[in-house]
């Protein structure tokens, strides 16, 4: 079993958390997620049971520039807008079997492949050397 990856091309956070996988030899297929041909229907299923202020990217442009205040809005009308413009969904979105997760849970990935990545590798410096082995 592998992991469906979608991410932003270019995008150093989700470089960084492919090299963990990568690191624990878990396979994975990218897809883009600016591009991808979302469905309402498919793009909710990853927010079942996530709070409102977990899904959206608070790095997004509309979000910094203050022209969208996603506190205001109702996480209906979020996901209508990322299905506008994907820029605003949170990523990575992974599928890994029927599971689909919003962003990157090291401890999801431990319990679904059964592995033991260090739950304090963090995908936004480099890697600790004591965590590189750990599964």
């Amino acid at each position: 079993m592998g992991i469906i990856f979608f991410e932003k091309p270019g995008c150093m956070g989700n470089a960084k958390q492919k090299q963990i996988l990568d690191l624990h030899n878990i396979s994975y297929m990218t897809k883009n997620i600016l591009t991808y041909p979302w469905t309402k229907e498919l793009l909710e299923s990853f927010f079942d049971g996530v709070a409102k202020e977990s899904i959206y990217n608070p790095f997004a442009p509309q979000v910094k520039n203050k022209e969208i205040n996603p506190k205001e809005l109702s996480k209906e009308e979020l996901i209508g807008l990322m299905l506008k413009d994907p820029i605003l969904i949170k990523r990575p979105l992974l599928i890994i079997g029927e599971e689909k997760i919003c962003g990157f849970s090291i401890e999801k990935i431990n319990a679904i492949f059964n592995r033991n990545i260090c739950s304090s590798v963090s995908t936004s410096t480099c890697q600790s050397e004591s965590c590189k082995s750990s599964d």
